[in-house]
């Protein structure tokens, strides 16, 4: 009788392993390693005025305070996505007794979208950890996918360079400070983020499974839901794809978003009832751009009490980002992106500024514009690696204070 051995790689086969994992290390290790390294400049930044402040020692835990610094990058939204990852989901419409203003409704957690907090209790029960730390490596492990993606749709219009300083620019962005924090934007922007560079590349299927994604982890996903469907459209007008595949994308993409509003209204009893408890227990609507219109009119004169939810030195900072945004998005339209791109940008814009919210938080709730970053991009290719990271690196030094302590401690993310 013989005993059959064990198997192992030959050894052409276990040469080509060796020879891809040296390439995947080769292209996207300087990523990882210059976006880690910016991050990680303004974690320490932001901890460190936290920790010289002290403000969060007097807050409660829930709204910006705790007993460490680190405690406040799992407060305020955090707060929520750690209670539903620990007991799930409560959806109803309950009236304030009394209330005649704009908040009638109890706040509850159905306003919080659920692919986040499923994750975090995926890696509970993987890693023992609490919802915190649970919350805080989904959102570390999503930043750096987030990272590559934009890397990838970058190096498309300006190359390696321009990739580089894409993913720099994601570290650094106002509003980043949430990167690394127990909230939702890296998961979104890295589903975004890919689901884009997969419709580029013409990879139906894989982008109708990741805007499905998307469209459980946040409501703004309708506008890269639209981009999907509209580079389906206009794939098919032109044939650069043959057979069902865009179209199957088209349908897919939508699915989990109206699925999850679909589960809160019959939950609530009413099919508006996200809408609704958006409005009433949290002031957020579409009012067609008028509260961003009277922010932009009464923060350049000093005039913080002629808007809702007026947080001064947060507002000033989100104030220069619509700004910013304003004049970054001709130069984007200058490089004729594809159309995935501009549907999702123009879209998300007009969805974030053409509502009624916390003004503080636009530098976050832009976060998602990252095609915003290419025109920057595509001209910091020009200057020496040297260079690049001097000045990203100061910005991330920087980032400590407007993406990260304006937003914690000074304004509600």
């Amino acid at each position: 009788m013989t005993v059959a051995l064990p198997r192992t790689p030959a050894p052409a086969a276990q040469a080509a392993s060796g020879a891809r994992l040296r390439a995947a290390a080769r292209r996207h290790g300087p990523v990882l390693a210059l976006f880690g390294a910016l991050k990680l400049t303004g974690f320490l930044s932001f901890m460190y005025l936290l920790s010289s402040a002290g403000d969060y020692r007097t807050k409660d835990p829930r709204f910006g305070g705790g007993a460490h610094a680190w405690d406040v990058l799992g407060t305020w939204d955090g707060w929520w996505y750690q209670q539903i990852a620990l007991h799930g989901y409560d959806p109803r419409l309950v009236h304030v007794p009394g209330a005649t203003g704009l908040i009638t409704l109890e706040g509850n957690s159905a306003a919080f979208f659920p692919l986040y907090p499923a994750l975090m209790r995926m890696v509970t029960a993987v890693t023992g950890l609490g919802p915190y730390g649970a919350g805080l490596l989904v959102s570390v492990l999503a930043s750096f996918a987030a990272a590559l993606g934009v890397h990838a749709i970058a190096e498309r219009f300006g190359g390696r360079r321009a990739g580089l300083a894409a993913a720099g620019l994601w570290a650094v962005w106002p509003g980043s400070g949430v990167e690394w924090a127990v909230y939702s934007d890296s998961l979104y922007v890295a589903l975004a983020a890919w689901t884009c560079h997969t419709v580029i590349t013409r990879r139906w299927l894989t982008a109708g499974v990741l805007a499905f994604a998307a469209g459980l982890n946040r409501p703004t996903a309708v506008a890269l839901i639209a981009g999907v469907g509209i580079a389906a459209l206009l794939s098919l007008r032109r044939r650069e794809d043959d057979g069902p595949r865009p179209l199957c994308a088209a349908a897919l993409a939508p699915l989990g978003l109206i699925g999850y509003l679909l589960w809160v209204g019959d939950r609530m009893g009413d099919l508006s009832g996200y809408f609704r408890l958006q409005s009433g227990a949290w002031a957020h609507e579409f009012d067609y751009g008028r509260q961003t219109l009277d922010v932009l009119t009464s923060v350049p004169v000093g005039n913080f009490g002629g808007y809702l939810f007026a947080y001064p030195f947060a507002d000033v900072i989100g104030v220069g980002v619509v700004l910013l945004a304003f004049a970054l998005l001709p130069l984007l339209l200058r490089l004729r992106p594809p159309a995935v791109l501009v549907v999702h940008t123009v879209l998300t814009l007009a969805l974030v500024l053409g509502s009624q919210q916390i003004f503080a938080n636009v530098s976050r709730y832009l976060l998602p514009c990252f095609p915003l970053f290419l025109p920057l991009a595509v001209a910091m290719r020009r200057l020496s690696l040297p260079v690049q990271c001097t000045l990203l690196g100061i910005a991330a030094l920087a980032s400590g204070s407007y993406a990260g302590y304006a937003l914690f401690e000074l304004g509600v993310p």
